[in-house]
């Protein structure tokens, strides 16, 4: 979720050096964790597009009482008006402006935060370095307690695959999807180029990730492991508690969930980066609180037993892990 602040908690889990990380979403840094970027936590306000004074940067300085001051501001803007006319042009709800964003100019814009080019403002880095805090812990969560050789897991919402290919490079075997055709096209190239090169003879070949076009109500199965990494941005908690049960029926031993958390904190950060939405559109975002994510699951016959927050100074997102009850 690409928010401002300067009072984010640091991260809770411990990084894995040791499992795979994609390499083309891989990249040194300063702070000593390697980067590699998943499936979009948000694109709801994304104020690296802002120009002018009030800018990101601006933004992530601001003391408590300026951020009062511009929450004053919010009466004047309208932007459940701004989502109902993105609704309108592509005839559906939210689902639809989602796979519309994520066809087009939302695709663009997040294969290169989650790649590994250059061409990233400050914010579109920060929110890189974060989504690599995100992805390695639950690297770590899946392979801590053994091998996933022949694990098989569903990576629900997958994006360009920089999850399902460190997963397949683990043995694991994959089902990934995702509401957009053009994130699922760039996972598949990227899983074919990173999963089969320098390949030697002595080395057991990597099952390739079966990856398909589908929206989160249309999965089925089952599998020993299901991941749903910055999905739930776009279900309001309504529809996000139906959500969580489908996905708790799809998996026997193991859930993985992130999410946006909601705070009056990050609640007032978000209303204000709705106010400069920038030159593109973008989804609406909803942020959970964790009581409620925890209340869904217990609902579906599960429990959390590891949970933390990742943050960095633009993006934050609550991980945790659910068993059977």
């Amino acid at each position: 979720m690409a928010f401002s602040s300067p009072l984010f908690s640091p991260v809770n889990f411990a990084l894995n050096p040791n499992p795979q990380i994609h390499p083309k979403c891989t990249k040194p840094n300063r702070r000593n964790f390697s980067v590699c970027a998943i499936p979009p936590l948000s694109t709801a306000t994304d104020i690296s597009a802002v120009t002018g004074p009030l800018d990101g940067t601006t933004l992530a300085v601001l003391g408590g009482g300026s951020v009062a001051a511009l929450a004053a501001i919010l009466s004047l803007a309208d932007p459940e008006r701004r989502r109902q006319l993105q609704a309108e042009e592509v005839g559906g709800g939210d689902k639809e402006v989602v796979r519309e964003y994520f066809n087009n100019n939302g695709f663009q814009r997040w294969k290169k935060i989650y790649g590994d080019t250059d061409d990233v403002n400050k914010v579109q880095l920060d929110i890189r370095l974060g989504h690599s805090k995100t992805v390695e812990n639950v690297m770590k969560m899946l392979t801590e307690e053994g091998s996933l050789q022949g694990v098989t897991v569903c990576d629900a919402g997958c994006g360009t695959g920089c999850l399902s290919i460190p997963l397949a490079k683990e043995g694991a075997v994959v089902s990934a999807s995702d509401i957009s055709a053009s994130m699922v096209a760039e996972a598949q190239k990227q899983a074919q180029e990173e999963l089969f090169k320098d390949k030697d003879d002595q080395s057991p070949a990597p099952v390739m990730p079966k990856f398909e076009v589908k929206d989160l109500e249309s999965l089925d199965g089952k599998y020993d492991t299901v991941v749903c990494l910055d999905v739930m941005i776009h279900y309001p908690q309504s529809k996000a508690d139906g959500m969580i049960a489908h996905l708790a029926s799809l998996a026997e031993n193991r859930l993985i969930l992130s999410f946006a958390p909601k705070t009056f904190y990050y609640d007032l950060l978000k209303r204000i980066g709705e106010l400069f939405p920038g030159p593109s559109k973008a989804t609406r975002a909803y942020l959970h609180a964790e009581a409620d994510v925890e209340r869904a699951l217990q609902k579906a016959g599960w429990k959390i037993r590891k949970r933390g927050l990742i943050a960095t100074q633009f993006y934050f997102a609550k991980l945790i892990e659910a068993v059977p009850a």
